[in-house]
């Protein structure tokens, strides 16, 4: 890991299972993190770290806890599928005060998107082509939709404000793989840690997207920007597959790429086109 950014970096999400473990790593770096979460954080605090109990609906504190950052983690917000109404104010309104307040600091944006802004896109079949970065957005619920919205909004501040921005679809992130999709999709924690620390201390980013994975053979995904950030994943699922290989979803989970996700609440009587336009 290179060394620790010059200035403050801000962590939403602080108390997740993926804030507590960038906490602590980039922590245990020496960087000096700012800490958020609606829920108290549950961890001893790192070297250097604050923690601030805040709302992602409240745009002052977060404009002021962003004060001085050079980088905004974006980890916080509604993290699993659940109705609108629920995602609609963390995931949405607290993504514009995350823009607000990098616009204002000048500080780039590191966004936590995830597979299931594309997660109706079907699993490619032996031979095709893997989904690119600039495929179609095909969200696979709200969640996967305020996915979307998300990147598009760092499209947004990139080409009216200049805010340089970083989405991480990110695919399965867990200790390790737990069923067969996951040989597809899995990122190991130390490989996002050094996906982080690469956004963070890339000297350009731009508006850029990375397939979010570990270095796995049957991955879903290909082209993408990390070669503008200096990351490659060092981690595989391939040491996993004899444990997780027999375990499957239903038809319309294994169909696509998003997983469970596409087969919460569907309802359609046949499955939807591999062309998003076609009508069958």
């Amino acid at each position: 890991m290179s060394a620790p950014p010059p200035k403050p970096v801000l962590l939403t999400g602080a108390s997740g299972n993926l804030g507590r473990m960038l906490a602590r790593e980039l922590g245990a770096a020496g960087w000096t993190l700012r800490l958020t979460d609606i829920a108290p954080f549950p961890d001893p605090l790192p070297p250097g770290a604050v923690f601030v109990r805040a709302d992602l609906n409240d745009g002052v504190a977060l404009l002021r806890q962003a004060e001085g950052c050079g980088a905004l983690l974006h980890f916080g917000g509604v993290s699993v599928e659940r109705p609108f109404e629920e995602v609609l104010g963390p995931n949405l309104r607290g993504l514009y005060h995350v823009y607000e307040a990098a616009r204002r600091e000048r500080a780039r944006v590191v966004f936590a998107s995830s597979n299931h802004a594309i997660g109706f896109h079907e699993r490619p079949r032996e031979g095709e082509p893997r989904l690119d970065l600039d495929c179609a957005f095909r969200p696979d619920g709200y969640y996967g939709l305020s996915k979307a919205y998300g990147e598009l909004m760092g499209r947004l501040y990139w080409d009216k404000h200049g805010v340089e921005n970083v989405n991480l679809r990110i695919g399965s992130c867990f200790p390790k793989p737990t069923d067969a999709r996951m040989l597809a999709t899995w990122l190991s924690y130390p490989d996002l840690v050094r996906l982080v620390a690469a956004c963070v201390a890339a000297p350009r980013t731009g508006h850029a997207v990375i397939w979010a994975c570990s270095d796995n053979p049957r991955s879903f995904w290909g082209r993408d920007h990390r070669e503008r950030i200096g990351w490659r994943p060092r981690d595989s699922a391939e040491a996993y597959r004899a444990e997780v290989e027999g375990r499957l979803g239903d038809p319309v989970a294994e169909r696509y790429q998003g997983g469970a996700y596409a087969s919460i609440e569907y309802s359609r009587a046949a499955p939807s086109p591999r062309d998003p336009f076609a009508l069958e």
